[in-house]
Parts: structure tokens; sequence; C-alpha cells
């Protein structure tokens, strides 16, 4: 089960932060968030893209100036979880036309519009990109 997922830039900054865990509280958050940001950002490219966080399995993996990074259960496919991330850019990539830090910060709510799309209560729901993006793009037009 995905228990968060965090778009982190190069500089440690949190763009975007879903938890699914309820049980934990805001400070326990950002103590985790800042154990997790630090350990990610200081691993080289070489070294391999699963960490494990207290009693998290954590995946990331960095595209252009962003950490896409995500704590799961420890039972959970590691694989699985990349192909997850990478779908998740390509979702972000084709509603953004080609995603950055920018378009995030200035168009937050949408990027959460998406995730909500493809995760539902920690577990994947939709891959399927046509099928994430019908309801986003229907909200954008509605607005």
């Amino acid at each position: 089960m995905i228990r968060f997922v965090l778009l982190v830039n190069k500089q440690g900054q949190t763009r975007l932060a879903k938890y699914t865990d309820a049980s934990m509280s805001v400070e326990e958050r950002r103590a985790l968030e800042g154990e997790i940001v630090r350990k990610c950002l200081a691993r080289s490219e070489k070294q391999c893209s699963f960490v494990e966080q207290r009693n998290y399995k954590v995946i990331y993996r960095r595209y252009a100036s962003l950490f896409f990074i995500v704590g799961v259960d420890g039972d959970e496919n590691e694989l699985a979880i990349l192909e997850f991330i990478h779908c998740l850019v390509e979702t972000l990539d084709r509603y953004f036309g080609n995603v950055c830090e920018l378009d995030l910060m200035f168009n937050l709510e949408m990027a959460h519009f998406v995730l909500d799309e493809m995760l539902v209560n920690g577990c994947i729901f939709e891959t399927n990109k046509a099928n994430v993006l019908q309801p986003v793009q229907l909200l954008d037009r509605s607005g």
C-alpha cells in the first residue's frame, strides 16, 4: 500500500505531498519528509533508487529538477512502484505539456487531482492516462 507521495525539487523543497496514512501528525510528517528528502538527495545517480526509512520502503526517481518519492509498506513491489512513478510523470507531462516545477507551483490543485485519480486510499486505481485525464480536463473546462 502506498503511504505517501512527495514531489521535491533539487534544493529539497517539497512541491507536492500526499499522505494516505491519516494516523500521522503534521509534525511526524514534517520530520519524516526531512529525513527522506535528505537521504534521497544525498545519493548519487549510480546508487539504487530504493531505500528504507523507519518502517517504510522508499522508492524514488529523478526527472529533470524534480524527485518523485513514494513511500510504501514493506511488502510492495519496488519495480511496480517505479512504473507507477513513470506513469504519473507521463500523465502530468500530457496534462501540462512537459511538466516542470513551476507547473506544480502554479497549478498545485490540478496536480493533486491527477494524483487523486490515480491513487485511491493508497492503492493504485488507474494507470490509463486518458482515463485519468478525462475528469481532470472536465474540471479544468468547467472552472
